[in-house]
């Protein structure tokens, strides 16, 4: 009997983005960076990457997203009863970010709280975000991921500063209801989560107010977080459609983490998915962590290269390590 029933989805209302207005080449880095445009091209396809300026913070950021989102969805920040914010570098300690963008937008009740998952969170936040809606705890939600990744830089450790970059994307999400023989659903298919806090010191900010009591900086040992990285992807990519029925055959775009055009390469491969499927803009923003996924949506949905009806698989790994995936159709 159930089989029959309507089924409630969450479906992508409207995507948004912001980034900040300074825009730094490979070039200007290597002014002041030990480094060369080439030796960053190679390593990771990263050509630009924007840069916070003093009055930029992750929730000005977030907010200019937010209310791009809003705009393409037709609605206003009274509209929205939850707020999940994907963020490693919140604008304080508490309260959550995702509060300074509730009063920013106008959102004078419901739900606003931030998702902590690094690379993954954006992951996190919409797999969250999908729960609370179908069990009714709210009726509209905004998802976001806001980075200013370069305030906890090493700018002396050149394996690391010259990848990322700061950001933000967002997702306007609402409940839609789809009759059960309704063969092309939107919305939100499925989503698939991990983490594995063994592998903690491959990625990591050696600071925090309960150990240190200092912000700290970034820490990295690449070539191992590349090899979890391919193979956890890939992994996690079939897990999330293989229960629908699906293969990459049947996936119209990926929509992947950006963190490094190598890792992207070697994940499509992997899968056998066809180069010209994958959403690549890592080397116009740098790694933007929790703002990459939903960074290289909005940027593909303005393009134009995903349109209505298009099946989309988004995923990312980040520190922690977590990692995750989810089957959308826009």
């Amino acid at each position: 009997m159930s089989d029959h029933l309507p089924v409630a989805r969450s479906v992508i209302l409207g995507t948004g983005s912001a980034l900040p207005a300074r825009r730094v080449s490979n070039a200007e880095l290597s002014e002041t960076v030990d480094t060369s445009d080439e030796w960053i091209t190679e390593r990771t396809g990263i050509k630009f990457r924007h840069i916070a300026g003093p009055d930029e913070t992750t929730s000005t950021l977030a907010t200019d997203a937010a209310r791009a989102a809003l705009d393409a969805a037709g609605l206003t920040g009274g509209d929205i009863d939850l707020i999940v914010l994907a963020t490693a570098t919140p604008d304080n300690t508490f309260p959550a970010t995702a509060t300074k963008v509730q009063a920013a937008i106008g959102m004078t009740g419901g739900i606003a709280f931030d998702v902590a998952a690094v690379c993954s969170g954006f992951l996190y936040a919409l797999s969250v975000a999908d729960s609370m809606l179908r069990t009714g705890m709210a009726k509209r939600a905004l998802v976001i991921g806001a980075e200013t990744f370069t305030r906890i830089l090493d700018w002396e450790d050149r394996g690391t500063c010259v990848l990322f970059g700061d950001g933000a994307g967002a997702v306007v999400l609402g409940l839609e209801t789809a009759q059960p023989d309704d063969d092309a659903p939107r919305g939100i298919l499925a989503t698939q989560l991990h983490a594995d806090g063994r592998h903690h010191d491959l990625l990591y900010v050696d600071g925090g107010p309960s150990t240190t009591g200092t912000v700290g900086k970034v820490r990295m040992k690449g070539r191992e977080v590349f090899r979890h990285a391919v193979v956890n992807l890939a992994e996690v990519m079939e897990q999330v459609m293989v229960p629908l029925g699906l293969t990459s055959a049947d996936i119209d775009w990926v929509v992947p983490h950006q963190a490094n055009a190598r890792i992207l390469d070697a994940t499509a491969r992997k899968l056998g998915l066809p180069p010209e499927k994958v959403v690549i803009t890592v080397d116009q923003h740098a790694n933007t962590s929790a703002a990459s996924v939903p960074l290289a949506l909005d940027t593909a949905v303005r393009d134009g290269r995903i349109k209505r009806g298009d099946l989309l698989v988004l995923e990312a790994m980040g520190g922690g390590l977590t990692w995750g995936a989810a089957v959308v159709r826009y």
